[in-house]
Parts: C-alpha cells; sequence; structure tokens
C-alpha cells in the first residue's frame, strides 16, 4: 500500500433483490475478501438500521460506495450532480409484459386503444423509479403495435408508503420489501385499470397468480431500446471519491464481481439459487423470466450497451423523470475495466 492513497476504514456496497454479479460476490463472501487485503471493512448500505444510510441506495450520496441494481436510480443521481462513474454494465434480460385479466375482452396489445393502463406513483419518495418502470414498459409493449401513450389513459395509482422500508416493520410480515406490483394488482383487481405492466421474475409470478392474460410481451426483444428499463441492464456505478483517489481499489471491486461473473457461467444450478435467494423467488420463476441466467452475469462496456442506457437516460428526461440532463460518455470511466482486461487479454 503506497502510504500517500488516501484510505478508507471502510466501504459502501448495496445492490438490488435482482439477478447481478455484485450480489453473488457479496454471498460469496468474495467483496469482503478483496478489500480486506487492503484493510478496509465493507459495509452493505441496504441493511443498515439508518434510514439516511439506506436513502443511499436511491441517490448515491455516500462517499466510497458502489452500487449495481436498476438503473434509474444511479442515472437520476448523476443527473441531480452526485459525482459517481459508471464502471461495468451487466445486461440480463428478463420478463417485460403488458398484461390483464381474462374476462376483459383485451386478447392483444392492439386492443388497448382507448383503455386504461395502470401507472403507480409513489408519492413520497425522492425517486418514483416503479412510476417511470411502468411508463417505459406501457411506451415500448404500445409502440410494438403501432400505438404509443398518447392512444390510451395513463392511471395514477397513489403508493403512501415509501419504498424504503426496514424488514421489521410489522406489515411486511417478516419480509424484507412489499411486493413490487402489490398496487397495479389491486387495480386490475378492483377495476381502476384495464392492463398493467409487469417484469422480471416477480413479474411471471404475479401473472401466474392472478391468471393473467399477456398482451404482449417484449423482455427479449431484438432492440434493446425496447429491452431495455430499470432493471435491464444493471449498471454498477462508483462515487468519485473510488473512482479518482483509488482508482485501483475499482479495479478489485471489479476484480470481484468479474469472479462472480465467470463462477456462475460453470456453476449453473448455484448461480440459479443464488439468484433466486437474492430475488426472494422461486429457480423456476428465474428460469421463466430471464433463460440460462449464469451466462448472463458478466461485465462489459460495450457501445451498443451505452446507447442503450443513453437512449434510457433522453426517456427519463423526456418524461420528467430528470430535471437535468447530462453526458452519459463523460459518466463513463472505462479505464478501471480495461485495466482488469488487459493482463486477462495477454494470458489468452
Amino acid at each position: 500500500m503506497n502510504a500517500r492513497l488516501p484510505q478508507p476504514d471502510k466501504v459502501w456496497y448495496t445492490r438490488c433483490p435482482v439477478p447481478s454479479p455484485l450480489g453473488i460476490a457479496a454471498r460469496q463472501g468474495w467483496l469482503a475478501e478483496a478489500f480486506a487485503r487492503q484493510g478496509i471493512a465493507v459495509e452493505s448500505i441496504i441493511d443498515s438500521p439508518l434510514r439516511e444510510v439506506r436513502e443511499s441506495h436511491f441517490d448515491h450520496h455516500l462517499e466510497w460506495s458502489f452500487r449495481q441494481g436498476g438503473n434509474i436510480p444511479p442515472i437520476w443521481a448523476r443527473s441531480e450532480g452526485r459525482r459517481t462513474r459508471l464502471v461495468a454494465i451487466t445486461w440480463t434480460d428478463e420478463f417485460q409484459a403488458l398484461i390483464t385479466l381474462p374476462g376483459r375482452g383485451l386478447e392483444s396489445a392492439g386492443q388497448l386503444r382507448g383503455k386504461r393502463i395502470g401507472i403507480p406513483r409513489r408519492v413520497n419518495d425522492l425517486i418514483d423509479f416503479h412510476r417511470a418502470t411502468a411508463l417505459k414498459g406501457a411506451e415500448s409493449g404500445l409502440s410494438l403495435v403501432g400505438l404509443g401513450t398518447g392512444d390510451v389513459t395513463l392511471v395514477d395509482l397513489p403508493i403512501t408508503e415509501s419504498v424504503i422500508q426496514f424488514r421489521g416493520e410489522p406489515s411486511l410480515f417478516g419480509l424484507p420489501r412489499r411486493h413490487p406490483y402489490f398496487r397495479e394488482v389491486q387495480a386490475l383487481v378492483q377495476g381502476e385499470a384495464d392492463a398493467i405492466f409487469v417484469k422480471g421474475a416477480e413479474g411471471i409470478v404475479v401473472a401466474n397468480l392472478i391468471g393473467a392474460q399477456q398482451l404482449v410481451e417484449f423482455g427479449h426483444h431484438p432492440d434493446a431500446k425496447i429491452r431495455i428499463n430499470n432493471g435491464t441492464p444493471r449498471l454498477l456505478t462508483v462515487d468519485a471519491s473510488l473512482a479518482e483517489r483509488r482508482p485501483d481499489l475499482v479495479v478489485e471491486l471489479l476484480r470481484a464481481v468479474d469472479r462472480a461473473g465467470q463462477w456462475a457461467r460453470t456453476h449453473p444450478d448455484e448461480a440459479l439459487r443464488f439468484v433466486a435467494n437474492e430475488i426472494g423467488t422461486s429457480e423456476d420463476a428465474v428460469r421463466a423470466s430471464n433463460g440460462p441466467v449464469h451466462e448472463l452475469l458478466g461485465i462489459s462496456l460495450e457501445p451498443q450497451q451505452v446507447e442503450a442506457v443513453r437512449h434510457f437516460k433522453d426517456f427519463l428526461l423526456r418524461w420528467g423523470i430528470l430535471q437535468h440532463d447530462f453526458s452519459v460518455d463523460d459518466w463513463v470511466d472505462a479505464q478501471p475495466l480495461q485495466q482488469l482486461r488487459a493482463p486477462q487479454a495477454q494470458a489468452a
């Protein structure tokens, strides 16, 4: 260790309950191992009992922190001036669909003209990523049948409770969080909406639970701009303290995450089990949503992936989810990943 380099006592990490190599690296102890070699502790943001710490899962305000998960919060944080860097992307496609209930007279998305699509609105949260996710799902699904959001009625579904909750809250019944589609399903059942958007393994479970009629599915559409949403892809971001003051630690972070992706490819059954446990759902649901998920947990910064992120940023800006524009190209810091890959390329 060079004594002149700044040395934090600890680094903070957080990840969403989704398929991600960071989640595997954390559960396998590889994150703690990588930073322990530097004499640095690793602490989880999302598991902190302090709300002000847990909020950094969404607004990225903690120094010496990194995050992988849904991409709306880190894009929003960057647009608000948080000094972060995008250092890697994990592109894992998942089920995405507009669904309705049987007996509503709807067989396909082309019949949605003039109908109501339920859009959740979290009225007490700083970043309403659930609303943005549903809006993108509605726009993508409708576009495939020649319709736009102006051809339907978008119905607000208010949610007053905060997404930042803690496991000990009685209404969660011992679970770590509320099911993400509880309000949309309620709207379908009570007749407030004709259709809703769902995605991922949890969306598959919900559709199965209510015996839904699928109107259009596009989670594996060939156009990345159709597929991209909050969960596709998963962005790995670090704050400026790490990126600028200790880029060597960013390389070590990527090494641990890359190790997780490589491990997943050679341990398909264990990887599937890890992902299902991370989400809190069944292995069957993950398999149905994501396909061969063990093959999809690598990290990269391919130009077409960065372009899709730029497209999604523009979507968020157009819908008013973001108040300020920024350059995605300037946000990307490719040097740590290039440094990680250089020895691998030489060895090959």
